[in-house]
Order: C-alpha cells, then sequence, then structure tokens
C-alpha cells in the first residue's frame, strides 16, 4: 500500500512539474500588443530574424533560451514604438548580418550573393569545354578512320 502511494505521488509530482514547466513556455510566447498591426509586425520580423544557436532556423521556430530572449527584446521593441528597420539594424550591430535571412547586399556580403552566380557560370564554362573536347576529339578520330 505505501509502495503503491510512493509511486502515484511521483507520478503526480512529475505531472504538475510538466504542466508548470510546457504552462511556463506558453505564457513566454503570449505576448499582449496594443494593436494587430504591433502583433503582425512582430510575427513577421521575428521570421526574418535568423536563431544564431540553431542556425537553420527563425527566431519564432527555435526552442532555443537565446531566442526566447531575442522574441522577448523584439516584443519589447515593438511596445516601445520602434520601427522594423531601428529592430533589425539592433540586431545587426549586436549579431552581424548572418542574424538576418536576407543581408544587405555590401562589399562584405559580396561572397553571400554573388558566389552562386560565380559557381554557377564556372561549371557552364567547364560543361562546355568538356563537351567541346569530346566533338573534336570524335571529329578527329572519324576523320583518321576514313583516310
Amino acid at each position: 500500500m505505501i509502495k503503491q502511494f510512493y509511486v502515484l505521488s511521483c507520478f503526480c509530482l512529475l505531472a504538475l512539474v510538466s504542466v508548470s514547466l510546457q504552462a511556463e513556455k506558453v505564457q513566454a510566447d503570449e505576448f499582449k500588443f496594443e494593436s494587430p498591426a504591433q502583433e503582425q509586425m512582430y510575427r513577421q520580423i521575428i521570421s526574418q530574424l535568423r536563431c544564431p544557436k540553431c542556425q537553420n532556423q527563425s527566431i519564432a521556430d527555435s526552442d532555443a533560451e537565446l531566442s526566447e530572449d531575442l522574441r522577448f527584446i523584439v516584443y519589447q521593441k515593438i511596445r516601445r514604438g520602434e520601427s522594423k528597420q531601428q529592430i533589425f539594424s539592433y540586431f545587426q550591430q549586436r549579431y552581424g548580418d548572418f542574424i538576418l535571412y536576407d543581408p544587405p547586399v555590401s562589399p562584405k556580403n559580396y561572397i553571400l550573393w554573388f558566389m552562386p552566380i560565380v559557381v554557377f557560370i564556372i561549371i557552364i564554362i567547364a560543361l562546355v569545354m568538356k563537351v567541346g573536347k569530346r566533338r573534336v576529339s570524335d571529329e578527329t578520330e572519324i576523320s583518321e578512320e576514313q583516310s
């Protein structure tokens, strides 16, 4: 009887702890906005900022504690009346251009913007040269066999 009571009390304690932790997480994500426009702006901003810890997720999608802190900072800045550009500038100054999913075109980001185009052009040139050599060598062999 005592063993059953002990197991039941442990189970209840674990259930209460998990419910309280879940409630804490939900509470952290439920910010109160003055208008639907502010909430929409909040959702847009957090979806456009990359989580510095996760790197492949936005701070909206990430469960990392850092992302929770960043979402709260965005919330505070929106409540203070800052614009999207001011919020993005703050995060850029603090974390660099990497935090933005759409980094600005600037000399320090030319590699990010133009490297895919350069690699594509190099691949096309290599393919054209390889196909061109194959045609020339095939024509040379045919003309030598005919002679």
